[in-house]
């Protein structure tokens, strides 16, 4: 597919995306044949990225296949503000040191997904230090107060009486500043960056320039498939994980979910997306349809190779029921002569709480040497050494003492 075929290379653009502002102007663009200038920032602040975070990357990406100029943003400048979207409080600002590692941590990262070759890098503070104490003074003079506290965070912290610094005002101009620094043509954001995004295409005319079409892209749900995707939450997949951790955590997904990952980290088209959907719906087993997932993942992520022997791994150990050889042994304490099934997995870290344990038994996600427990009220004697396994994923050999 070509720059040349505008209304498929939109079809395709849309695919995931949250909201477009404002369409027809992207489509005009689109018509126009010449190559558009696609900005994405990045504040250099979690340089250990996860597979949520890549959901912008993977619309960079298209925007490059489609044969745009891709602008890999690095906000050196604006990172030492803070970035204060979504936040109920003052974030203190990064320093230099680890704005710097943070940079070319990112740019190792996002180059996994990217062609290198074909992005541009950008840092902000070339312009950013350049404006000068004037050149700030008249930038802010483009935008009002009133218009800052349109957004929802400031707005909130003001009505709660809750501080905001001057500084983070300057968050939002500055960003929007860069696409008056580039000529941007394109931004993509996420869905929590929208003020920010529409600072740049009202700057834009202020400075007499086309304004920039706004895209925004949605935050990924995790593993669990009901909050966004956070290693604080513990359902994310980080894309630097080793290939057969990488590929358990994929496969452990709903089949509902599979198909938002599908859509927001699939390079497949969507046609090719929409034909596995209809091979599951004429009876194909959607675990098949999810190993092609989980290889396109490990794949982008480490290679061919090692996504292959990832799924054999998988298979060896949940179909065929072979044990990991680094199998984690955990000795429990039973402080009698026998101790309940809940609290041997609560102990041996295979779930959170008893109650949790309890769930899992009448699920039927509890396995002791491998045969299925539904008795909730087992208890195991002392001296008992079982494999015990909840869910796909969480195994270990416990010995009881």
């Amino acid at each position: 597919m070509s720059i040349a075929d505008p209304d498929a290379v939109f079809e395709e653009l849309q695919r995931g995306v949250e909201e477009i502002l404002v369409e027809d102007e992207l489509k005009e663009r689109l018509r126009s044949g010449r190559p558009l200038r696609v900005k994405t920032g990045f504040d250099p602040t979690a340089p250990d990225l996860h597979i949520g975070h890549t959901v912008l990357v993977n619309k960079m990406r298209q925007f490059q296949t489609f044969g745009h100029e891709v602008v890999f943003l690095i906000g050196d400048f604006t990172g030492l503000i803070g970035d204060p979207s979504g936040k109920n409080a003052t974030r203190p600002p990064l320093t230099r040191q680890q704005i710097e590692e943070n940079a070319a941590t990112y740019e190792e990262q996002v180059f996994k997904i990217l062609d290198r070759d074909q992005t541009r890098i950008e840092f902000n503070s070339k312009w950013g230090n350049a404006l000068g104490a004037e050149g700030m003074i008249r930038l802010a003079a483009r935008h009002t107060v009133a218009r800052m506290l349109e957004r929802d965070d400031f707005s909130r912290r003001y009505q709660n009486g809750e501080s905001i610094s001057i500084h983070e005002f300057l968050y939002p101009l500055m960003q929007g500043y860069d696409s008056v620094a580039l000529e941007a043509d394109v931004e993509l954001g996420g869905t929590d960056q929208k003020f920010n995004l529409l600072v740049g295409r009202e700057l834009q005319k202020e400075y007499g320039q086309k304004p920039q079409v706004v895209l925004t892209v949605p935050l990924l749900e995790g593993l669990d498939g009901v909050q966004k995707m956070s290693k604080s939450l513990g359902n994310a997949v980080g894309i630097t994980e080793p290939p057969e951790e990488m590929f358990g955590k994929l496969m452990s997904i709903s089949d509902d979910l599979m198909w938002r990952y599908f859509e927001l980290l699939s390079f497949l088209s969507v046609v090719e997306v929409r034909a596995l959907r209809r091979s599951t719906e004429e009876g194909a087993n959607p675990r098949d349809v999810k190993y092609e997932l989980a290889l396109e993942i490990v794949t982008r992520f480490h290679s061919k190779g090692a996504a292959r022997l990832a799924k054999q791994a998988f298979i060896d150990r949940f179909q065929k029921g072979v044990l990991p050889e680094d199998l984690q042994e955990v000795e429990v304490d039973s402080k009698s002569e026998k101790m309940p099934l809940t609290h041997a997995m609560r102990a041996a870290g295979l779930v959170a709480s008893t109650s949790e344990g309890l769930r899992m038994i009448e699920q039927g996600a509890v396995r002791i040497d491998g045969e299925r427990v539904s008795d909730r009220a087992l208890q195991l004697r002392r001296g008992s050494r079982v494999v015990i396994q909840v869910g796909k994923r969480r195994v270990a050999r416990i010995n009881v003492t």
